[in-house]
């Protein structure tokens, strides 16, 4: 089963509630904790690998925070995947570390493992942060909205 980390769920989320108020809007991480109602350890993890992702600035001092390096419409799903799990790969030939697979010379599958790879990079890359929080899941009734592909 294709599966995203936790951290990457929390990180999404976490940005969500950023993006809602624009870029410039400075957080603390423990009012992050309280909006998203996630564990502050956790919250702080997140935020570091975000912050050494670049996808959020750190700022110190009694007026610090964080915030977004750039508008929520210009950070994909794929760069936050990568800054919380790391490469984007199905397989492990997949994602260009050919080590790891001792039959890579004499597999018939690596070209087509690397095809899904790359379609599922190009999906991830194709939404953005904005998109994850602007469209609504569920109409008034409860009901799912289905999304166009």
């Amino acid at each position: 089963m294709l599966r995203l980390g936790k951290l990457t769920d929390y990180a999404v989320t976490l940005l969500s509630h950023m993006g809602r108020e624009g870029e410039t809007a400075m957080w603390a991480a423990s009012d992050l904790s309280k909006k998203s109602g996630l564990p502050m350890p956790t919250v702080a993890k997140v935020l570091k690998l975000l912050a050494k992702a670049q996808l959020v600035l750190a700022q110190r001092g009694a007026t610090g925070g964080y915030k977004l390096t750039r508008a929520p419409s210009k950070i994909t799903i794929a760069e936050i995947v990568e800054a919380m799990d790391g490469p984007i790969a199905i397989t492990d030939c997949s994602g260009g570390s050919h080590a790891k697979c001792q039959i890579h010379r004499l597999c018939p599958m690596s070209s087509g493992w690397s095809a899904i790879n790359e379609a599922v990079r190009d999906a991830l890359n194709d939404v953005s942060l904005a998109q994850m929080f602007a469209t609504p899941l569920f109409d008034d009734d409860g009901a799912r909205i289905k999304r166009k592909p």
